[in-house]
């Protein structure tokens, strides 16, 4: 009887230790989102580019093959991967114009600061924001940055974020120009085929692109919020 009541302790302890870890690790997520969220606000005077991204990626990571439990750990890590930005002065991010090569400079710093941001971390969600946030303006032809990396030594998390944010940022509004048609981003995606981006992920977001789209619009008209990211679905 003793040895059962202390294996029943055990595993009530047990069980306490994971409740209160996955409450400090969901704490930190929404705190992290939404710092992600004043970066983004800096950029979108409405904040939902973050939850489009999370939920593009998620559609796309499954529609190349990755599976459910791995598209969900992105559709969450996703929205954070320009949380760096936030370290970025207004007078570079909201420049209406071309940025002179210091500007450029101190605007492509917003992967590293990211990276450092999240990176401090030993939880695999953080991890894995960290990890995309580093590469997610890395290049397939190797002209990218930080590092320069080319092919599939990017991080698929950051191959498949970087295609994500390009179309999505060209079909929204920006400070320096309107958005642009969903025609003309997909012209200009296939574009970058094999240049700036994976030419598989390209040729599985433009066979799939109405799908991706009307999923785009339904997130436009949805109103979600942190909650509605995290539980997926809607």
């Amino acid at each position: 009887m003793q040895m059962e009541r202390l294996i029943g302790d055990f595993g009530r302890m047990y069980r306490e230790r994971n409740d209160a870890l996955n409450e400090v690790a969901h704490a930190h997520h929404e705190a992290l989102f939404r710092l992600s969220l004043a970066a983004d606000l800096k950029d979108d005077d409405t904040g939902v580019h973050i939850i489009r991204i999370g939920f593009l990626s998620e559609a796309l990571a499954l529609l190349i093959g990755e599976s459910p439990a791995k598209a969900a750990m992105l559709r969450k890590a996703a929205p954070m991967h320009d949380i760096g930005k936030i370290g970025i002065p207004d007078r570079v991010l909201k420049k209406p114009g071309a940025f002179d090569p210091e500007e450029r400079a101190i605007m492509n710093e917003h992967s590293r600061m990211g990276a450092e941001i999240l990176g401090r971390s030993r939880i695999p969600l953080f991890q894995l924001a960290a990890e995309l946030a580093l590469s997610h303006h890395e290049r397939w032809d190797g002209g990218g940055y930080p590092s320069q990396l080319a092919g599939q030594a990017i991080p698929l998390s950051g191959r498949i974020v970087a295609v994500v944010d390009f179309f999505d940022a060209l079909t929204m509004d920006r400070v320096y120009r309107p958005a642009m048609s969903v025609e003309v981003a997909l012209s200009m995606l296939h574009a970058q085929r094999g240049k700036a981006f994976d030419p598989e992920i390209v040729d599985t977001f433009m066979a799939n692109a109405a799908e991706l789209n009307a999923l785009r619009e339904r997130i436009n008209a949805s109103h979600l919020s942190y909650s509605d990211l995290v539980k997926g679905g809607f």
